[in-house]
């Protein structure tokens, strides 16, 4: 008897099999994960958190981000489908999504010190000096040691009163025949602050008008701090699917490290300036700005944490310009826009400062505490549009329990601030700006609630450090351009809300407004 020959497969049932092949091995192993943890320990209480439907294999939840479509809006949308709470997979890294105010609390309280540590990404190793920005480290002495620089006095009233004064010169140049000026508002907003907040860095003032050298410097740091701000606000594919590291396609990395580059010999060639004028004074002059005071704070130590002194100064310089300038620049942009939108409230505010300040005189910062109304606004506006609607990204550093469902050791976080502060429980009509809720029904709400109605700034260890500067500058401006100028929208048309993309909210435009004196004339050239 022969031996039979093997028919040969036919080649759709052999890829049949292949797949099922696979199907099988892919189910055997998540089997064998579901009972897991990531680092191999035994899975904890908890049940298996949300997830939304269509991740596919390596990119995971990737391809249901649009990038022409902000990102929270998008996890705002999947919040009305899957929860309050749940995971997606951004590449091969899952990542929790919380967008209510309970859960966001049990997060940042509860479980503060578990998601208080930052992962490594792409902007933080290129942009943040190998994450040596202190808002970017990961959680341990490094980030214990930074944090209390926060404590020093580099914070002055005159900076902030230089900021306002000088936007007044500005605005008050060009008037037409009706006696009212044409301003492009945000721009000039955004020059003040980043000017105010180089000058508390390094001590350099500069003007709009002239092109010398350092003009020309100042102005093109100004430029790549504007490109951080949005940089740091972009999703890189290889930070999620490490693999593509070596694949630039997006662009982004290669335009990190020419911004690094550019940022970088700016900032050097200012802290030589310290360090060599340092030396000259031996005999121990004042501190005249923060680099002064970071120098003679780390005078005795070459190294910090495994970072060389130089390195920490440049990287926290770079931290205070990219969050002081921009965010304080977005959230007057924000709030005057609203305010154009909405003459009424406008009128009120202005009618609070005719009422405890008068108009003999400016504003001053000690009579901000009086002005509960403009007080309201500032609430209104940053419930409204926190300065970065998603908190920047937090890793677990250890397993954890959350709203009963277990989170694993390695877990990313994100919370939705823009979500969570339109909360229709705590928020009636939530997508309207009515600043009298913050005297009357919601009075006692502050920013930090203890119940995280109104946590703009985020909260915990991981909260923004410049909270109280920020603040002082945005009432203090919003203020003084109140009492000073009558203002309204650019032909009357109302002002365009769509948010934009990255951490700059606002969708790019300028914002032109109308304005005209309010004060005596003696006023404004007295300053």
């Amino acid at each position: 008897m022969g031996v039979t020959q093997p028919s040969t497969m036919d080649p759709a049932l052999y890829v049949q099999t292949i797949i099922g092949g696979i199907l099988a091995l892919l189910i055997a192993y998540r089997v064998f994960w579901s009972i897991r943890s990531p680092n191999g320990s035994k899975r904890g209480k908890g049940n298996k958190l949300p997830e939304p439907p269509g991740a596919l294999p390596i990119i995971g939840h990737l391809h249901l981000l649009n990038a022409r479509k902000p990102y929270f809006r998008t996890f705002s949308a999947m919040a009305e489908k899957y929860g309050s709470i749940f995971i997606v997979k951004l590449g091969c890294l899952p990542t929790l999504v919380v967008n209510s105010r309970e859960i966001a609390k049990e997060c940042l309280t509860t479980n503060d010190k578990v998601f208080a540590s930052r992962p490594i990404t792409s902007a933080g190793r290129i942009l943040g000096y190998n994450n040596a920005i202190f808002s970017l480290a990961p959680y341990g002495k490094y980030w214990h040691f930074l944090n209390r620089l926060e404590k020093l006095k580099h914070l002055r009233d005159t900076e902030i009163f230089s900021l306002v004064k000088d936007l007044y010169s500005l605005i008050s140049c060009a008037k037409n025949v009706n006696g009212s000026t044409q301003v492009p508002i945000s721009n000039l907003l955004e020059q003040m602050t980043f000017n105010t907040i180089v000058r508390m860095i390094a001590g350099k003032r500069f003007g709009g008008d002239t092109v010398n050298q350092e003009e020309n410097e100042a102005w093109k740091l100004r430029k790549t701090i504007k490109d951080a701000t949005y940089l740091f606000g972009t999703f890189v594919v290889a930070d999620a699917i490490p693999s593509l590291s070596w694949f630039d396609f997006q662009g982004y990395l290669s335009f990190m490290k020419s911004t690094a580059k550019q940022t970088d010999l700016i900032l050097e060639k200012w802290l030589e300036e310290h360090l060599r004028k340092r030396r000259v004074e031996r005999d121990g002059g004042c501190e005249s700005d923060f680099m002064d005071a970071m120098i003679s704070k780390f005078e005795e130590q070459e190294e910090i944490c495994g970072y060389k002194r130089e390195t920490v100064i440049k990287a926290t310089s770079m931290l205070l310009i990219l969050t002081g300038s921009g965010s304080i620049a977005i959230t007057l942009t924000w709030t005057l826009s609203l305010l154009l939108n909405h003459p009424k409230v406008l009128k009120a505010a202005q009618q609070e400062l005719n009422t405890h300040i008068g108009k003999e005189r400016w504003v001053l910062e000690s009579d901000i505490k009086n002005l509960t109304y403009l007080h309201a606004i500032i609430k209104e506006t940053l419930r409204l549009y926190p300065p970065a609607p998603l908190t920047g990204i937090r890793e677990v550093m250890e397993d954890c329990c959350v709203a009963g469902y277990h989170v694993p050791k390695g877990t990313r976080l994100l919370i939705n601030l823009w979500n969570l502060q339109r909360d229709p429980q705590v928020w009636p009509n939530p997508n309207e700006f009515q600043p009298e809720r913050f005297l009357t029904t919601h009075q006692d709400i502050d920013f930090m609630s203890q119940n995280f109605e109104l946590i703009p700034f985020s909260y915990g260890r991981r909260s923004c450090p410049g909270m109280t500067f920020g603040l002082q500058v945005l009432h203090l401006t919003l203020a003084r351009l109140l009492q000073g100028f009558d203002m309204c929208p650019k032909d009357g048309v109302e002002v365009d809300m769509t948010e934009g993309l990255g951490l700059a909210l606002p969708k790019e435009h300028a914002l032109q407004v109308i304005l005209q004196p309010r004060l005596p004339l003696e006023l404004y050239e007295c300053l």
